[in-house]
């Protein structure tokens, strides 16, 4: 009876507060069945009318469709509060932001949108549950939605919350600025495009202290327009995915410029835990990753460069070729990685330039065959780790790159392996201080350097 009588007080000191307002007293309904979405909307209009204030949802089940978010509103989910998406399409209007970007063709229909908003939160520990698996999948894309679609807005928070259930991707933050994302929980494997956080055209953007188990690519930055991703820092992250696990790409037209990702964990990841696709034009320059461990995943890392030159409107021009620079790769553990390797490949003539990867141990499946044909090219190739077939090496392949630092780097197979641990292919400026191997069938560690027999 006390904690009921304490609830039912702050209701009524919070009705008369005006920077808040609670959507039951709008006329939401906490059973999961009775749509409240103009409840909810209308609790969160007058929140803007009024110059703004938060907008609290309390414990219970509140079926929704598309909610839109307005300058200066937060959003606050309580304890026990679920926050449901509808599984009705016709709940979702869509939406076309005035941005233009090649995520146009995805999907245009979201639970929760914002577009030319300024200081908007999303906050509580609460869920956010968008009912996936009851939407088909996985084509085509624009029968469904989005959970989250940030769109050209400032000052962007969301904090705490869990995010459940996508039928598309769980958020999308496009051409925004100052955006913090923290503390989240996402877990959505329940239909296809599953990715976790989508990052694009986006600059000054924080991600930290958030656990996310995605059925597609788990972190992940796109610059689906000619504008580019820039200042973003992830850290202190854990992640699973079927997918990539931090990834740039592939969309690159506007390209990424000074990213930082570190201190994070990708465990049971079927693809790359990292990968960086350069393959719609663009400029990728100064990116690093630190102090990452992983486990189970296909491959630690794969750096692409390629030509697949997609415009990001339709009938716009094609972009022309991009670069890729200035890549910095150090602390990184991996054990119980797949039997592919890692490739690091550019194009004849475009090379992948300057990429350093220091202080990095890697555990290979092992178990290969020196493959009898050469490794293709496939320019115009969608890119993942696995589209070469099987690499000359079990640990490094690095093809057309310019400017390639390996130190302090160790390689082992727990199989016996035919392959070498290191091809180079088109490679100049090679510096291979440090670079150990540990031959399989041995137990012990053997120094190369860059006259040995790679």
């Amino acid at each position: 009876m006390g904690e009921l009588r304490s609830r039912r007080h702050f209701l009524l000191g919070m009705a008369a507060m005006p920077a808040l307002a609670e959507i039951v007293q709008f006329g939401a309904v906490p059973d999961g069945v009775t749509l409240s979405t103009a409840a909810i909307q209308k609790a969160i209009d007058d929140r803007y009318t009024r110059g703004g204030g938060t907008v609290v949802i309390p414990p219970g089940r509140f079926l929704t469709g598309t909610l839109v978010l307005k300058s200066r509103v937060r959003l606050w989910l309580e304890p026990g509060a679920v926050l449901l998406g509808s599984t009705r399409l016709a709940d979702f209007p869509e939406k076309h932001p005035d941005f233009r970007s090649f995520a146009d063709t995805y999907t245009d229909k979201s639970l929760i949108y914002a577009e030319n908003a300024d200081h908007i939160s999303i906050a509580g520990h609460g869920i956010i549950d968008g009912q996936g698996k009851t939407f088909p999948g996985p084509y085509p894309y624009k029968i469904r939605p989005y959970l989250l679609r940030i769109v050209s807005c400032r000052d962007v928070s969301i904090t705490d919350i869990e995010l459940r259930d996508s039928p598309m991707w769980v958020q999308h933050y496009l051409n925004c600025d100052r955006v913090n994302i923290r503390g989240i929980r996402v877990h959505s494997q329940v239909n296809a495009n599953n990715d976790g956080i989508d990052i694009d055209c986006c600059d000054r953007v924080r991600i930290s202290d958030c656990d996310i188990v995605s059925g597609d690519d788990a972190i992940v930055l796109k610059s689906t327009a000619d504008r580019p991703c820039r200042n973003v820092t992830v850290t202190n992250c854990t992640i699973s995915t079927n997918c990539n696990g931090l990834k740039l790409g592939t969309e690159s037209n506007g390209g990424f410029e000074d990213i930082a990702f570190s201190n994070c964990t990708v465990t049971d990841t079927r693809l790359a835990g990292i990968a960086v696709e350069m393959v719609d034009g663009g400029l990728l320059d100064r990116v690093t990753f630190s102090n990452i461990t992983m486990n189970r995943v296909g491959a630690p890392i794969f750096i692409r460069l390629g030509d697949r030159a997609r415009p990001f409107t339709e009938g716009g021009p094609k972009p022309g070729q991009g670069k890729l620079r200035n890549v910095s790769i150090s602390g990184l553990l991996a054990s119980e990685c797949g039997p592919r390797g890692c490739a690091i490949s550019g194009l004849p003539g475009h090379e992948i330039e300057h990429v350093a990867i220091e202080n990095v141990r890697l555990e290979f499946q092992g178990g290969g065959k020196v493959p009898s044909a050469p490794v293709p090219e496939y320019p115009d190739k969608y890119p993942e780790y696995s589209m070469f077939g099987t690499l000359p090496a079990y640990g490094f392949y690095c093809r057309h790159v310019q400017s390639l630092r390996l130190r302090g780097v160790e390689v082992s197979a727990r199989q016996p392996e035919e392959r070498p641990a290191l091809v180079c292919d088109d490679v100049t400026g090679l510096d291979l201080d440090g670079h150990r191997l540990l031959r399989t069938g041995k137990r012990s560690w053997s120094t190369l350097n860059a006259e040995s027999d790679l």
